[in-house]
């Protein structure tokens, strides 16, 4: 399955899991949004899914505009764990 991609102001981002897992288990995800093209951008956000609780079909059942508010809400790779607080 490709991995689900949004436009926003113009940029292409590939979102794809982090494979990280939280205290939270299968209730929380954390998702990466990665710039494609151009410079290395990474941002990180959480979320906890409502239909499947397999990271990758949750993220397939999200509509663009759930997506593009999962990355309204993301934050800086350099804030996150995830990313390994990287710049």
């Amino acid at each position: 399955m490709p991995a689900p991609m949004i436009q926003v102001d113009g940029n292409t981002w590939e979102i794809s899991p982090t494979g990280r897992v939280t205290q939270y288990l299968r209730d929380e995800f954390s998702v990466q949004f990665r710039l494609r093209g151009g410079a290395p951008v990474v941002r990180i956000a959480r979320y906890s899914p409502i239909g499947s609780r397999s990271p990758e079909d949750s993220l397939a059942e999200l509509s663009e505009c759930q997506l593009r508010e999962l990355f309204e809400r993301s934050q800086p790779s350099w804030t996150a764990p995830e990313a390994g607080y990287q710049r």
